[in-house]
Formats: C-alpha cells, structure tokens, sequence
C-alpha cells in the first residue's frame, strides 16, 4: 500500500515523487514542514524537492525530515532551451544556461537528471522544440505523467517519448500546495535514496497517475504575487543569450 496514509509495505518498494515545490519557489507559498507532513501522510517513502532554481530550502528539509521519509535535495532549473529536474544537488545550477551545460553541471555534482512535463504548451518544456530530441540521449527519465498538465495530449505525448526512446517515465505531482503533494507518484523497487539507488530503481518505475485540482490551481497566480512581493520573485537568467529560456508557471 502507498500514498493515501501510513500503513506497512514492503521495504523494496519505494513510493517516490520527484517533483514538488514549497514556498523557496516563486510561485508557492507551502510550508516546507507542512510539505514533508503531507508526503508522510499520504504513504510516500520518498520526496524530492525541486524549487525553482535554488536548493537552500531542500537542504534544510533533507536533514530534518520526519522519520519514515527521505527527501531528495533537487531543483527545477530553468535553461535556454526550457526547464529540467536535477536531483541530488549540493550547489544550485546557474538560471538561462544551454541545456547540455545544465546537464553536465548536475552530472559534476553526481547528480540525476530528468525532462519535467516535455510537451506542455504553457511551460518551459523542452520538448516542444523536434531539435531538441538528441537531449533523450543524456537524461535518466522523463515526466510520463504530470498532475499538473492540463488535458491528456502532453503526458500522452511524454509516455510515447519515454517508450520510443527507452527512458523510464515516472508520475510526478510538480505540487504547489500541500493539498498536490503526492497526488499523482511512482512506485519504484529499490531503494532510490541515492543516485546508484535512484538509477538502478527506475526501470522497474510504475506510474500512479492522479489530477491537480482546480482549486489547488488558482492559487498559484496568487502565490506569484505574494512572493514578488515578498521580493522572492523568478531569478533572472544569469547565462548568456537567454531570452525565452523557460516560461512562468
């Protein structure tokens, strides 16, 4: 048994969502304890927390966690070309570089990497771009399911990828509130609490799909003001030759 509330399971398997912000984004206002509350809650084993380019707030949650739940430090980074997850991080990777710099960045730090909602039309998705495919070749996984992608073509699109370039594809919730957190997950055998961990785990990854709520949706353009005004607001590209590199969630 996994998310949905404690209860015993069989310690090979892992109940994992490597997608999920807290209030370090700027477009989340969650409480990183009322995260890590709500992913135990909900069954989860494993959490990976991936704020919009930064990790400071990862790291503190990585060694406090309540007991039961690892937490995987990561970030969404925004790059040139669109955005990627890159886990197991000890220094954040520079906003607005070239992909394949991002990518060797996180590799330097012996760090995972992945392609977040690939083919959404309203975000920084990297896949949207047919050139820039050969990127398939230097990921661990791909996003076949995000709770956050409105309508089906994108996660139908991102599991046909996924299949078409033999990459894992795991289900993500990309939560932005508590009430996501865990919505949609993976089921892994193993124990990915490491890269070697993660990496060995993924063949075996079994989508467990589910929905964002509208409601938990609305409030993002609020968190987005409130953040701004909080002077916490969408880090500047600080590569070169950025322009359009990623969208606004």
């Amino acid at each position: 048994m996994g998310p949905g509330g404690p209860a015993s399971y069989d310690s090979t398997r892992a109940f994992i969502d490597l997608h999920c912000h807290t209030r370090g984004s700027f477009d989340s206002l969650s409480d990183p304890a009322a995260v890590l509350r709500a992913a135990l809650g909900r069954g989860l084993t494993h959490l990976a927390i991936t704020d919009h380019d930064r990790i400071d707030v990862a790291l503190r949650a990585r060694d406090a966690p309540p007991a039961g739940l690892t937490v995987i430090v990561g970030s969404e980074v925004r790059t040139r070309e669109g955005d990627l997850i890159c886990l197991f991080l000890d220094r954040p990777i520079p906003t607005g570089l070239p992909a394949i710099e991002a990518i060797a960045r996180a590799r330097e730090q012996g760090g995972l990497v992945g392609i977040p909602h690939p083919f959404d039309r309203f975000r920084g998705s990297l896949l949207n771009d047919p050139g820039l495919e050969a990127l398939a070749g230097l990921v661990d996984w791909v996003e076949g399911w995000n709770a956050r992608l409105l309508g089906h073509a994108g996660n139908e699109r991102a599991a046909e990828f996924a299949l078409a370039h033999g990459l894992p594809a795991v289900a993500v919730s990309d939560a932005h509130t508590t009430l996501e957190v865990g919505v949609a997950y993976t089921v892994l055998d193993g124990d990915p609490s490491t890269p070697a961990g993660l990496l060995a785990a993924l063949p075996t990854a079994e989508m467990i799909p589910g929905r964002a709520s509208y409601v938990a949706r609305a409030i993002t353009p609020l968190a987005k003001l409130v953040q701004r005004a909080r002077g916490n607001g969408r880090a500047k590209p600080t590569g070169p030759d950025v322009a359009g590199a990623g969208m606004d969630r």
